[in-house]
């Protein structure tokens, strides 16, 4: 009767303005049974330090943001700062 738990980036969605969703599963089983299974979702942005990911979430932002995607985003960005700061 031996219980593992593992943790696995299992899913990579990349979002309109280039973000990408991260989801890590986490599954705990009981010789080889599954027993339970639960998900966590984070969101990176466009340029953000990606030291800590997984390689394939690295891999997949190294070759998403291109210098085109980052500006697009940095316009973006400050376009949404602009809107907060003109707010009563």
């Amino acid at each position: 009767m031996a219980l593992t738990k593992s943790i696995a980036v299992d899913r990579i969605e990349i979002l309109a303005a280039g973000q990408l969703q991260v989801r890590t599963a986490t599954v705990v089983a009981e010789d080889g049974v599954e027993l339970s299974r639960s998900f966590h979702r984070h969101v990176l942005e466009p340029g953000a330090d990606t030291t800590g990911e997984a390689i394939r979430v690295a891999s997949v932002a190294a070759a998403v943001w291109t210098d085109d995607v980052l500006a697009d985003w940095q316009a973006y960005r400050a376009a949404q700062e602009a809107q907060e700061a003109a707010r009563p």
